[in-house]
């Protein structure tokens, strides 16, 4: 085992908007941050979006990954080097601070504060969380992107923005027959009225994942866009209070969760709407809270 022989203001899980945003404004306010991930980039679910984000107002056009790059440059201008490919094993809390121990040689590394910015994952059919099935495509992202969708026939599980999103996808790229199966129906109208209404199935149905038939209708590929469930891991050793949903619960105005050492942002804990934008704000919230902190116990 090694251990980090400095103590850090803050040691940051997750290396997306969130944890980027945080990191740089501690390192910026005079602090000392720790900026882990398991991934081998910088980026988050950014990293694996290959379209363009026209949502983001300051970076009008870019895709996902010319986003990534843009955190990374910002990492690097504010000194901040990231230790990436270093899944976290453990988080110990301590009274006066937390050591979180990381693979994949165990290293030890100490700070003050904790903050989860660990983002969310694609929820899979029936809570599986291993690899999707062949046939079978779960949340957006670059794999959907990669499919060719020529001749096939698309069954499309969900009621959301990116269902109906991947849907009129596979559609304008070639897919002989797409349905829409949605329990309820959620997404902006904007999306619903440009499916035909007879290609969407609202109301419950069966899905045979083997044989690749929804209510006994045979498809060539099932895309699953069932939401998002946090990304929490070894989080959950650490007992914090969660909402109904069973996203981390947190301080309004300051992100700190139902420990007084742990900081949520982002997307693990969704405070506002899930985007980079608001992921960004979050990471700014901690690091003043942080800062707040430090500076009135000194």
């Amino acid at each position: 085992m090694t251990v980090e022989d400095r103590m850090f203001d803050a040691a940051i899980i997750g290396a997306g908007p969130a944890g980027v945003s945080c990191a740089v404004w501690l390192a910026r306010l005079g602090f000392a941050p720790a900026l882990v991930d398991a991934a081998g980039q910088v980026g988050g679910l950014c990293r694996q979006n290959p379209y363009a984000d026209e949502w983001n107002a300051s970076l009008p056009g870019m895709t996902g990954a010319q986003v990534a790059d843009n955190l990374a440059l910002s990492l690097e201008q504010a000194g901040v080097r990231p230790w990436l490919s270093r899944p976290v094993r453990q988080a110990r809390m301590l009274p006066h601070g937390i050591t979180v121990t990381l693979g994949p040689d165990d290293t030890l590394v100490r700070a003050r504060y904790l903050v989860l910015a660990t983002g969310v994952r694609a929820r899979a059919l029936g809570g599986d969380t291993g690899d999707a099935p062949q046939g079978v495509l779960v949340g957006p992202g670059r794999h959907v992107m990669e499919q060719d969708f020529r001749g096939l026939r698309v069954a499309v599980l969900g009621g959301g923005d990116n269902a109906f999103e991947n849907a009129l996808y596979a559609m304008e790229r070639g897919a002989s027959d797409v349905r829409v199966y949605a329990r309820t129906v959620r997404a902006q109208q904007q999306f619903v009225r440009k499916m035909p209404r007879r290609q969407v199935v609202q109301g419950d149905y069966a899905v045979d994942v083997a044989a690749k038939t929804v209510d006994g209708r045979a498809f060539d590929l099932i895309m699953v866009f069932y939401g998002w469930e946090p990304c929490d891991g070894f989080a959950r050793e650490l007992d914090l209070r969660r909402g109904d949903s069973g996203f981390i619960a947190t301080h309004p105005a300051t992100a700190q969760t139902s420990h007084h050492l742990v900081y949520a942002i982002g997307e693990v804990a969704r405070r506002q709407h899930p985007c980079v934008v608001t992921a960004m704000a979050d990471g700014i919230v901690a690091a003043k809270a942080i800062q707040a902190r430090i500076e009135t116990y000194r």
